[in-house]
């Protein structure tokens, strides 16, 4: 069963994972930040989202943004130690291990987001398609989220709505426009190898088609 979903804001990062230290966004949002904005409204481990296609409702537009960042992460070998020594410090120092980064971001984006979902093997019996519908088209109706869905970046809060008819692709996206290798997801069927998958994006007239996830299209 299709869900069509419109969201917008300000800002949005969707990080390209070959950037290294700056952090610099696709053109377009990622499937698997699509996916994590549907989840932030609805989730439930009887349901496993798919993304079918992302439409893009607005001019793709850059902006440069400055940040202050934590450098430093709290290790599990850290905290080992500091619990078998009885001393030591578990928690970071902002003012010590603050940095400044600059970001490349999109500015004001509106998508429309395409998808559906498959039952998994977790659902109770109870549990059927048409319930999760109902459930999911009424908290998209009603403004309910589990947490503040968001663009890549929890800094950077999605509004949404429910889309019954996508808003017409601006004149600067029509035609062909290939947007390279793009992340799709991440691969957690192995918990001990996590790995990320990858498929070849291209934009037609405002349309990322997104392919399925058992799709020779997507490697990794």
């Amino acid at each position: 069963m299709p869900i069509q979903l419109e969201a917008w804001g300000d800002y949005a990062l969707f990080t390209r994972p070959e950037m290294k230290v700056e952090r610099v966004s696709y053109d377009v949002m990622t499937p698997s930040a699509a996916r994590g904005l549907l989840e932030a409204i609805y989730w439930h481990p009887g349901l496993q989202w798919v993304i079918d296609r992302i439409r893009v409702c607005a001019p793709i537009r850059f902006t440069n943004l400055r940040r202050n960042e934590v450098k430093s992460t709290v290790s599990a070998r850290a905290a080992r130690t500091v619990m078998e020594r009885g001393k030591g410090a578990l928690y970071l120092c902002t003012s010590d291990d603050i940095q400044q980064r600059a970001s490349l971001l999109l500015r004001d984006v509106r998508y429309v987001i395409e998808a559906h979902f498959n039952m998994t093997d977790k659902a109770s019996p109870g549990d059927n398609p048409g319930k999760f519908q109902d459930i999911v088209r009424r908290r998209i109706q009603r403004g309910q989220f589990y947490h503040q869905p968001y663009f890549g970046c929890r800094e950077f809060p999605a509004q949404f709505q429910w889309c019954e008819t996508p808003p017409p692709c601006p004149n600067e996206l029509q035609g062909t426009r290939d947007l390279g290798w793009m992340l799709y997801d991440m691969d957690y069927s192995n918990p001990e190898d996590i790995r990320p998958r990858f498929f070849r994006g291209t934009l037609e007239d405002g349309v990322l088609e997104v392919p399925s996830p058992d799709s020779k299209e997507v490697r990794g």
